[in-house]
């Protein structure tokens, strides 16, 4: 007996049924920032992702990197400052240069919020098959780079 394929949604429908989801997954991953820890929201996560990654960053390489004005980037790292997670330091090659690094208070906050963030992403996708996350991982990094 012959399967009977369902058929191809088309473009327009699979358009809207990505962008309705990719907005429910924002939101869902803004609010799962604020339950896991209650002062560092997903942007100041990713920031301080990124400054860990980069060992280190002026604030202008921020908003840079993300595409962020320098006021939104500067009101977050002031935050971040403030609760203890980012110190500026004089850039030895020039000393006239502020460079942001974590602090060890940040460093051990945000290796607690990524294993608690990767494990509720174990969680999630504990029935999902090695080949379903290999898909889904390949398709986020190929959307991804085309931005």
């Amino acid at each position: 007996m012959r399967r009977k394929e369902s058929p191809v949604p088309d473009r327009t429908d699979s358009l809207e049924t990505i962008q309705r989801e990719l907005t429910k997954f924002a939101r869902r991953a803004r609010a799962t920032a604020a339950r896991m820890h209650p002062e560092l929201s997903l942007v100041s996560y990713t920031l301080l992702t990124h400054l860990q990654d980069q060992q280190g960053c002026r604030a202008t390489d921020l908003a840079a990197h993300y595409l962020l004005d320098k006021s939104t980037v500067s009101r977050q790292v002031a935050a971040l400052e403030q609760l203890g997670l980012v110190e500026r330091r004089v850039d030895p090659e020039d000393q006239r240069v502020q460079v942001l690094h974590l602090t060890e208070h940040g460093t051990r906050t945000l290796e607690q919020v990524t294993a608690s963030r990767r494990t509720a992403f174990q969680q999630r996708l504990a029935d999902w098959d090695e080949e379903d996350l290999a898909r889904f991982a390949a398709y986020l990094l190929r959307y991804n780079a085309s931005a």
